[in-house]
Formats: structure tokens, sequence, C-alpha cells
């Protein structure tokens, strides 16, 4: 029989990780609050509780000036509206992310113009963004991804010589600094999302942190369907800043309140172990840990990455995810290329943007080869899950992989055999 449980041995890991999202009566206690407090909704915005996330929010987070909203894809484009940016106004993104990424441009009326990662860290290429910037660039969203964050500070250099606005995508990075600032606090703004697979979650939801009260203001007004909001949103007489309702409920916040509570030990214990991890991977043949930036003082995850390279560990990453998986071990290949992601289409759709701008939709033509490589042959992603099992969860998912690794050959023969009955 087979060693591997793909082909009929035995698990690695026959208990399950931890579950995610984690709960207790106090998760039962806060909603039960909202319930009987009668004030359910977000309108009059913001309610008691999301007016204590928000302030909860930007204090762990180290700053800023929190907006909490109905999820992370509209914080993103709220924010870009808030920062004045709008129809034909270009975009960059980075090519490895979620659709979401590239998906909020277009709803704000702007152009999001893709460009390649650093395969060190997966994260946006500097020298990319650099090259893209034209006279219609007016922002910069750069993703901090996984348990990854961007080089801030070249970001922030080229965004500065260029009057470009940063928003930080941190939907990964709760709690995660850089040179001992919180993720979202050194752009202009740093999107957060609450949505159920994040560290911090309230099921669904989001947070925009705003570098100054003004732009916080703004992006409260664009939220309340245009309400006026102290500190810099419409004054009364001047001209009505145009509105949807985006707010997020009082249940999401009293939920994400209590998350904030627990917060700081899961994040200390997916650090501690995460380092376990990188020791213990670097001993595996055809494994690659991705680089840890020094300035990057502080990692904090959704997933754990790493990368390997098919020729010497034996399978495509693929291969390596299934098999994983069916040793108790939950992974994942990660996002597909933007420019070939099946979740972002923009061409497939009636959508202003890309019909007013189809050249910039020309997927066909672009060739981005760091995020190709990494989304069709390199990554692979842990489950945070891992790093809440203490060490015992990281060696069995490390022992998974030393088992896959050995036993390379015999698995990639097998796929191989699975793929021609399949064709």
């Amino acid at each position: 029989m087979s060693e591997l449980a793909i082909l009929g041995g035995p698990k690695t890991r026959p208990e399950p990780y931890p579950a995610w999202p984690v709960w207790d009566e106090r998760d039962i206690q806060a909603v039960t609050t909202v319930v009987q407090s009668g004030r359910w909704g977000g309108y009059p915005y913001p309610g008691l509780q999301t007016a204590e996330f928000a302030r909860r929010f930007a204090e762990m987070q180290g700053g800023g000036y929190a907006v909490p909203m109905a999820n992370g894809t509209v914080t993103m484009e709220v924010a870009l509206r808030a920062a004045g940016i709008g129809w034909g106004d270009e975009v960059i993104v980075p090519a490895y992310t979620f659709q979401a990424t590239a998906a909020a441009p277009m709803a704000a009326g702007a152009i999001p113009v893709i460009v390649d990662v650093d395969p060190e860290t997966y994260c946006i290429a500097p020298q990319a963004v650099e090259k893209a910037i034209t006279p219609k660039t007016r922002a910069i969203i750069c993703v901090h991804l996984g348990h990854q964050m961007a080089d801030m500070d070249a970001i922030m250099s080229i965004a500065e010589r260029h009057n470009l606005i940063v928003v930080e995508d941190c939907a990964h990075a709760h709690g995660a600094k850089w040179r001992g600032r919180g993720a979202g606090t050194i752009g202009h703004f740093g999107s957060f999302s609450l949505q159920s697979s994040k560290t911090l979650t309230a099921g669904e939801g989001g947070v925009l942190l705003c570098r100054t009260p003004e732009l916080a203001a703004k992006a409260a007004s664009i939220i309340d369907c245009g309400r006026s909001h102290p500190g810099g949103g419409p004054e009364e007489g001047s001209d009505f800043l145009m509105g949807a309702n985006y707010r997020m409920t009082e249940f999401q916040a009293a939920l994400a309140n209590v998350g904030v509570e627990r917060f700081p030990e899961q994040a200390r214990q997916r650090e501690e172990m995460a380092a376990y991890m990188d020791e213990a991977l670097s001993e595996i043949p055809g494994v690659r840990v991705l680089k840890r930036d020094p300035r990057h003082t502080t990692r904090s995850f959704y997933r754990y990455m790493f990368a390997i390279d098919p020729q010497v560990f034996g399978v495509e990453h693929d291969v390596l995810c299934a098999a994983l998986d069916a040793e108790g071990v939950g992974c994942w290949m990660g996002y597909e290329a933007m420019h070939h992601y099946t979740l972002f289409q923009p061409g497939k759709s009636r959508l202003a943007v890309p019909n007013a701008f189809p050249q910039y939709f020309q997927f066909e033509k672009m060739h981005l080869p760091e995020a190709e490589r990494a989304c069709e042959h390199e990554a692979v992603w842990l489950d945070e899950a891992v790093f809440r099992a203490g060490h015992k969860g990281v060696d069995d998912a490390v022992a998974a992989i030393k088992k896959i690794q050995r036993n390379a050959e015999e698995l990639a023969e097998a796929a191989r055999k699975f793929r021609e009955q399949e064709q």
C-alpha cells in the first residue's frame, strides 16, 4: 500500500486542526445585547457598537481614523472616491491578489493597471509600479499578501515622487507592522476585511483606516448615502457628495469588538509558529521559504505561503496541495494571476470601465512572468489553523510535506495517469 493518503495510505494528521471562527459566550452576549437594544442596523451611522469598534481597531493598528463599512471590497472603492479618484484615472494593482483589488477601481470609475510581483515576497514589485506610471496614474493599491508585506518604503517613495495616493490592501494583514508601524497606517488609506476566513472576522464587514479626519469624514459620507459627517464631509449648503448604503451593522460591529479582544493572543501564537515553520521548511529539498524582510517587524497572516520548485520537489503545486489535503493538512494553491483569473473577466460584462477602455483589458497580450510562475507552479498556502495547533500542528504539516516529497515520483506518476484518464 502507498505511504500517501491520497493513494490509500494513512493520514499524517487524522485529527482536525482547530476550527475557525473561534467563539464563546462573549459573542453570544454581544449579539444578544444588540438584539435587546433594538438598534440592529447601521443607521444612524455610526451606532454605539460601530463607533466602539472604530476606536478599538485604530488603536490596535496603531493609528489612523477608522471607518467601518459593509465589506473589504467597498473599502477600496470608497478610499479612491474619498481621494477624488474616478472616471478614466489609472490605479496600479498587483497581478497576485483576490479579484476585489482590481474590481474596486472599476467601481469608482477608474482603470486597474495590472503589474507584476516580486518573486521573493509575492507582493507588488516596486520596479513594476515605477514602469507602469503614466500621466493618468492617480493611485497605487499595494497588497500585503498571505503573511507578507509589500515594500512600503519603496512604494511610498514612488508615490511621493509622483504625487500618488497609496491604498494598502490589508485584508490579510490585521496586526502586521512595517518598521513598527501598523499595516494600513503607512499609506493614505488601509483597507481591511472582516470576512469569515479573515484572522479578525465578523462574518462579513470591512474597515477603512484613513490618514486624516477629513478623509475619514468623506469616507463616512460616501458609505452613509452622502450624509454630512463632522471633520470634512459636505457642509450644509455645499455640493452634495453622492453616496450609497455601505454601512456596517451593529451585529457585525459587536462580533468584531469581541474579536479585537481575542486577536493579540491569536496573532502572537500564529507569529511564533510561523517562525518555527520557516526553520522547518528550510530543510526540505525543493521548498523555498519566502523572504522575510527585516523591516517587516511583526507578521500577522491570513495564510502562510511558501514556494516549491516543481523540478526539484518532484510534483507541481496543485498535486502537492491535493496530497496535503488528503494528509489532513488544509492548504490551497492561492489566487490565479489577475489576467488569467476566472473571477476577473471584465470583458464579459457590460460594466462601464472595461467597455469604455477595452485596451486595458487585453489580457491575452499581457505577460506577467513572476505572477504566472507563482500562481501556476510554485505557491502553496497553508491554512492559518495549522498555526493555532501549537508545535504539533506545525510538525504534522512539515511531516506531511516531507512524506509527499519522499514519494514524489509515485505521486507524479499517479497524477499523470489521472490526467490521461480525464482527457
